[in-house]
């Protein structure tokens, strides 16, 4: 059975931070297994529509999980070449351990030149950065040696997901993933990158996708059926942006019951 998720609303710097508790904890309520937060630290652009992440996302996460129990928190995706690998990995084991054990690392190598220009980060080397950075990470949450003492150590493991349906975010997920998610896939395009993602590991990697339905009501069977045939496909995991914080909650509960009723 496919496993709905929720792709949190952090788009508005006049958005009360109580608001995405209050989505949150409905989402866990409503029976969404996992919550993601966008990731942007220096967008060339007004967060809205097409940048996300006002509140930095792993913060918020250790705000909201202090606030649920059961739903799991992940990144998706966060820009990982912007980052420190070492801190990262420092980061996502503490909230794991905070947390429960509910914590997914969502990666994703970017797209915006201007931001990694803003940051002082080289674009044209994001994608080795990326490799480099989830190798470090791996390394880490296996207890390798590199060169100093790695606390918290995981008690439980923390999921990696790879988000991109590129042929190097294919290769990377097969590689170092749990978990991928696709983005803008129909059903046709979706199994087909599915099943070059499988030709290339032998491991089980968790495979969905993310969808939208924030627009007019007259778009609510659209997206009701291209999640109905993605899971056809083969998605295991289907990631929902409901788009305005005011309406999420009335959005995610009619999406759910029509899945269902689907299905």
């Amino acid at each position: 059975m496919v496993e709905l998720q929720v792709v949190l609303p952090d788009e508005s710097a006049t958005m009360p931070p109580e608001r995405l508790v209050e989505l949150a904890i409905a989402a866990e309520e409503l029976g969404y297994g996992t919550a993601w937060l966008p990731d942007h630290i220096l967008p060339p652009g007004e967060f809205g529509s097409e940048y996300g992440g006002v509140y930095e996302p792993l913060v918020t996460i250790g705000y909201l999980a202090a606030r649920t129990t059961r739903i799991r928190f992940g990144t998706s995706v966060m820009i990982l070449p912007l980052r420190n690998p070492f801190v990262v990995a420092k980061q996502a084991a503490t909230l794991h351990r905070l947390s429960g054990e509910r914590v997914v690392l969502g990666v994703g190598v970017g797209w915006t030149e201007k931001e990694f220009a803003a940051v002082g980060a080289p674009f044209r080397e994001r994608g080795r950065r990326t490799d480099e950075s989830l190798e470090i990470i791996r390394g880490l949450f296996a207890g390798e040696d590199r060169g100093g003492v790695f606390e918290p150590k995981l008690r439980a493991p923390l999921p990696i997901m790879v988000g991109g349906d590129s042929a190097p975010a294919l290769r990377r997920a097969a590689r170092f993933g749990e978990e991928w998610q696709a983005l803008g896939l129909d059903a046709q395009s979706f199994a087909a990158a599915v099943a070059k993602l499988r030709a290339q590991t032998d491991r089980h990697v968790t495979v969905g996708s993310r969808l939208h339905w924030y627009g007019p009501d007259s778009e609510f069977d659209q997206a009701v059926r291209l999640g109905t045939e993605l899971t056809a496909a083969g998605a295991e995991t289907l990631a929902v942006f409901f788009g305005d914080p005011e309406h999420t909650i009335d959005r995610m509960t009619r999406f759910r019951d029509a899945l269902g009723a689907a299905s």
